[in-house]
């Protein structure tokens, strides 16, 4: 019985969403979690990200912060005040927001590299909560 609600928690823990606005970022990502067994879809910029949230709610979003439009940072307060239980992941390639306050709502904050395990494993903490 304990196997069983192990496994019915993880399918519950299963659906990311990637808002980045690089196309290579959003397939390696999505490729990469798939081969993790997460349901992931992506978002090309904020915008995106509300209308896929409407198809089917995250249970962790990955967002960057330079975005056209609309940054990471104000998506993240948006985000925040709607549901502040779901879980953001800033993954970006600049180290300097990590310093600015409006970040800290974040659950953790990545630097994009090129290997991708501290991401992974980041999302794996944070949804086995």
């Amino acid at each position: 019985m304990t196997r069983d609600n192990n496994t019915m928690k993880k399918k519950k823990n299963n659906n990311i969403l990637i808002v980045d606005d690089e196309e290579n970022i959003r397939l390696l990502y999505k490729e990469e979690l798939e081969d993790e067994g997460y349901n992931v879809t992506v978002a090309a910029n904020p915008s995106e990200a509300v209308e896929k949230m409407k198809e089917s709610y995250p249970d962790l979003i990955s967002l960057d912060v330079k975005m056209p439009g609309k940054d990471g940072i104000e998506f993240l307060r948006e985000l925040k005040e709607k549901d502040p239980n779901i879980p953001v992941i800033i993954c970006t390639a600049y180290s300097g927001y990590k310093q600015d306050f409006r970040a800290w709502a974040s659950d953790a904050y990545i630097v994009k590299s090129a290997d991708l395990n501290e991401f992974k494993s980041t999302i794996k903490k944070i949804l086995g909560r």
